[in-house]
């Protein structure tokens, strides 16, 4: 009975020992970023700067927005989708930061993307002990492993695992509907420049392809390839998607300057001879739903657009809405997409 005891006693100062006030564990943790370091992370994280919207996008997904002490400058310019957060301090941009006002912070991490800003910022807040985890969420063969990670790092497993789940239920609904077919409609994705593709290795091609569209640059060799007027003439693909760099869509109330876009790549010399254009099959998709947590809602737009019978019942707005409303607290409003 004594060591019966005593046992309890221990394991009870052992569990004092190892706990803080809310229940989280004071650990050391390793996890693999999206670069494939291995990084030591003390938990709990209390105090993060996100320089990412993407990855702000998941921290708040997760129920952890109250922890953020620092944002990039684009978040203050999208006041209605950032309500609570768009006044947060501003350590600039997502690619290129103040180091100083970021000590200053004294934040426990930093999440960023994978490649920007560069490694010189792991030495320069090292000596500060600020640690840095990258994570991109724009891929979406990663996607999903950012988000576990995220929450192992945030101590929010059991919500990341409903966003997993949601996320994986959508994409299955989606991918698996143009497997009925045959032969997919071949498809030019045009990214931000004008005349840049995408090919295997960006996320745009993963887009397309779960869409069930052919991309016509799936043989470059590079993720983003120049291409000229003549080549897309030759290749007169079905349908043209072009990502648009109209931000703060959620604050539109009409789709003017998203058709704007559309009506300038119509109007381009010799292309009302390519399928789509004559058709009417060029779409434009904002950058809000482009990539990132948001990029299934491009997906399932792509795939209403590409297979419109076999997609009659499905809504894309619907989804979104979903999204917003569960996973990001705000509801549904702005225009992504052109023609809606």
């Amino acid at each position: 009975m004594k060591r019966f005891i005593i046992k309890i006693n221990i394991l009870m100062l052992l569990f004092a020992f190892f706990t803080v006030g809310d229940g989280n564990t004071t650990e050391v943790i390793n996890i693999t970023d999206t670069g494939g370091r291995s990084v030591q992370v003390r938990l709990p994280v209390k105090k993060l700067v996100v320089l990412t919207s993407d990855a702000l996008e998941m921290v708040r997904a997760l129920g952890a927005k109250d922890r953020v002490v620092g944002i990039s400058d684009g978040i203050p310019k999208e006041p209605l989708f950032w309500p609570e957060l768009k006044d947060r301090p501003v350590v600039g941009r997502w690619s290129e930061v103040n180091h100083e006002l970021i000590a200053e912070l004294k934040p426990d991490l930093v999440i960023c993307y994978g490649r920007w800003p560069g490694p010189d910022l792991e030495k320069k807040l090292e000596p500060f002990g600020i640690k840095v985890v990258r994570l991109d969420f724009y891929k979406i063969p990663f996607l999903e492993k950012d988000v576990e990670t995220l929450g192992r790092i945030l101590q929010k497993e059991k919500r990341a695992r409903q966003f997993i789940d949601w996320y994986r239920e959508k994409l299955k609904l989606i991918e698996k509907r143009p497997k009925q077919f045959g032969k997919l409609p071949d498809v030019y994705v045009e990214s931000y420049t004008e005349y840049h593709s995408v090919g295997p290795g960006s996320g745009a091609h993963d887009m397309c392809v779960l869409a069930g569209g052919h991309n016509i640059a799936s043989d470059s060799s590079i993720p983003y390839p120049k291409v000229t007027p003549e080549w897309v003439l030759a290749k007169n693909p079905h349908a043209i998607i072009k990502a648009s760099t109209v931000r703060n869509c959620y604050a539109m109330i009409d789709s003017g300057p998203l058709k704007h876009v559309r009506n300038r790549i119509m109007a381009r010399p010799a292309w009302d001879n390519i399928r789509a254009v004559r058709d009417g099959k060029v779409y434009v998709l904002s950058s809000d739903i482009w990539a990132g947590p948001r990029g299934i809602v491009g997906i399932s737009y792509m795939a209403k657009w590409f297979h419109p019978d076999l997609f009659k019942d499905f809504d894309p707005e619907t989804l979104h809405r979903e999204y917003l409303e569960r996973f990001q607290g705000i509801k549904y409003q702005g225009v992504y997409v052109c023609p809606n």
